[in-house]
């Protein structure tokens, strides 16, 4: 049961470095000037629920990521929807670094962190003070079964 108020577990937020990845890519080859990437800091909020990324629609266009499809979308509530899918989102957090395939939400105005990214970078959540850290803080761990 939740209380009024009261902020769903392992639900906080953090600040988030997203930038066009073919930009990123142009840049380290020198095609493109570093100063020309499309990026954005936008605050994200770290979901455990969530399985994967979802940026505003807005932040979408400023980086330039255009759809190349949709999937299809649950909400907590039980409803259900299409988005649009983009790819190439690099995505910094906490000084870790993937590519992403996000779905676009027209009316978010955060992105959505879920477990999938969290993951890949191997990152812990402390809910309690509402933080991540990492489990190794000098390597990504990749367990090899």
């Amino acid at each position: 049961m939740r209380v009024t108020g009261e902020k769903p577990l392992g639900r906080f937020k953090v600040e988030v470095d997203l930038a066009n990845n073919d930009d990123m890519a142009a840049a380290r080859t020198g095609h493109l000037d570093p100063a020309r990437v499309r990026r954005v800091k936008i605050l994200g909020v770290v979901d455990s629920g969530a399985s994967r990324l979802v940026l505003p629609e807005d932040t979408a266009k400023k980086l330039g990521l255009t759809s190349t499809g949709k999937v299809k979308v649950t909400y907590a509530d039980g409803r259900s929807g299409k988005r649009a899918r983009v790819e190439g989102v690099y995505l910094e957090l906490l000084g870790r670094h993937g590519v992403y395939v996000a779905s676009v939400e027209p009316k978010r105005e955060t992105a959505l962190i879920g477990a999938f990214v969290l993951e890949d970078l191997d990152f812990l959540i402390d809910p309690a003070k509402e933080r991540l850290y990492p489990r190794d803080p000098d390597f990504v761990v990749t367990e090899i079964g």
